[in-house]
């Protein structure tokens, strides 16, 4: 049977680690399911969570006050939540909402954000990956506002 710990460090966002960074990750970590619906946080809520997505799929929305919520992307299975607990004003810029049944592994922010200031090898290899995931989030928005673009010019 898979422990928390397994998971852990076998998810595809730690792929590569050393085994000695790989260590550090197992410490803080919980887990928490969440029905369709759910949110797992909102837009200027503290950001204190990394969350690895084991089953199901969030939506990331963004909040406009007059129009409601848009869907900026949808994450399922394998994928990671969250890098706002790396910055400054360390806040969501976005909320999240689980869009079926799901299941997640939450990481400390804090905890990771301390062992990469002592360790500044396991910081390194944390931002190499976080700056991925970064850029990967922000294609996507870009392929996005692209295909709003072009829908909005067909329409009109």
């Amino acid at each position: 049977m898979k422990t928390l710990n397994d998971a852990v460090i076998n998810h595809a966002f730690f792929h590569g680690m050393k085994p000695e960074h790989l260590a550090v990750l197992t410490k803080e970590i919980k887990t928490a399911t969440y029905k369709a619906g759910d949110v797992l946080f909102r837009e200027g809520e503290p950001a204190k969570e990394f969350y690895l997505i084991e089953s199901g799929k969030i939506a990331l929305e963004a909040r406009e006050w007059a129009a409601g919520t848009t869907l900026v992307q949808n994450l399922g299975a394998g994928q990671v939540l969250g890098w706002s607990w790396l910055f400054p004003p360390f806040v969501w810029h976005l909320q999240a909402r689980a869009v079926e049944p799901t299941a997640v592994i939450i990481l400390s922010g804090a905890h990771l954000l301390v062992i990469a200031e002592r360790n500044h090898d396991f910081g390194y290899e944390l931002m190499k990956r976080m700056a991925q995931i970064v850029i990967h989030r922000l294609q996507a928005s870009r392929k996005w506002l692209l295909g709003q673009q072009t829908k909005s010019a067909l329409d009109g």
